[in-house]
């Protein structure tokens, strides 16, 4: 029987996080992850996504250290966290803590915005009580185990852009001109040569413009870097790698990192967790 995500949880959910901590990650989909968390104390250290996260607190009390101030989300509650934005995570009480969180791609939710060259929508208050914000987050979190109907997806994509919009009290930095084209270029190359290492010249041909003005635009249209998108598609690959249980230090290599204390240094930097205890959490074996 699949798991329902109730607003309410029953005493049953309690029973549920008494279990080992663990991590529970959905089948991916284009420019979106879900994962379920249920763990104890102090779990992640200080680390940044190039995604926008979005999470629903269904047992205990999610504490985080945001944006210089100490937040707490209780169940009901709704956490925005936005691309680049340093943050921890762990359990405020001894009960131990269980949430779900997706993660969306500013170029995904970009397709919901009413227009192409949108800013991109910030939320200053990064837990917020919005019923109907939950519920459409419910409706892609509610059965892990399963993919998202692609029709539910778009559904779900133009309804998150309308709901972070209309909770924006400011957008996030936009250049005067963002050059769409030339970005969604550069983060195909990206894409396309994320396992080898990049030159800025390379960018600069692609874009047509300086490697500055470029880093500049990218971040405008995507909400992060060129060199730290390059890092998540490293990190994307090397998680489904661990995911399969192949050695962490063959997936050093393949995955473009210099070696293995670089790869464990981005992967904590980019998860609050090293690979070997993320691998641990998610029930794989690796050498």
């Amino acid at each position: 029987m699949k798991e329902a995500v109730s607003q309410n949880p029953d005493p049953g959910i309690e029973r549920l996080c008494k279990k080992r901590e663990q991590f529970i990650a959905a089948p991916t989909s284009d420019g979106i992850e879900r994962i379920e968390a249920r763990f104890y104390g102090n779990m992640f250290s200080p680390h940044r996504h190039d995604t926008y996260a979005l999470g629903i607190t269904m047992h205990g009390v999610q504490t985080f250290n945001y944006r210089g101030a100490f937040r707490a989300s209780n169940p009901g509650n709704v956490i925005i966290l936005h691309p680049d934005e340093l943050h921890d995570g762990g359990a405020g009480t001894e009960d131990g803590l269980q949430y779900r969180m997706l993660y969306i791609e500013p170029a995904l939710l970009r397709c919901g915005l009413d227009h192409d060259s949108s800013p991109l929508p910030f939320v200053d208050d990064p837990v917020i009580r919005d019923p109907l914000l939950w519920a459409t987050l419910a409706s892609v979190l509610g059965e892990l185990d399963s993919d998202v109907d692609p029709l539910l997806r778009d559904q779900f994509v133009a309804d998150i852009a309308q709901r972070l919009s209309l909770h924006a009290k400011a957008p996030l930095k936009q250049s005067r001109f963002n050059a769409s084209r030339n970005m969604d270029q550069v983060r195909a190359f990206l894409e396309d040569n994320f396992d080898r290492p990049v030159a800025s010249g390379e960018l600069e041909q692609v874009a047509d413009m300086d490697r500055f003005r470029l880093i500049r635009h990218f971040r405008a249209r995507f909400g992060t870097t060129p060199y730290r998108y390059l890092m998540m598609r490293r990190l994307q690959k090397a998680r489904a790698l661990i995911a399969l249980g192949q050695p962490l230090a063959g997936i050093a290599a393949e995955t473009g990192f210099a070696d293995q204390s670089h790869f464990n240094r981005h992967f904590r930097q980019t998860y609050g967790l090293t690979p070997g205890r993320w691998a641990g959490l998610t029930g794989m074996e690796t050498n």
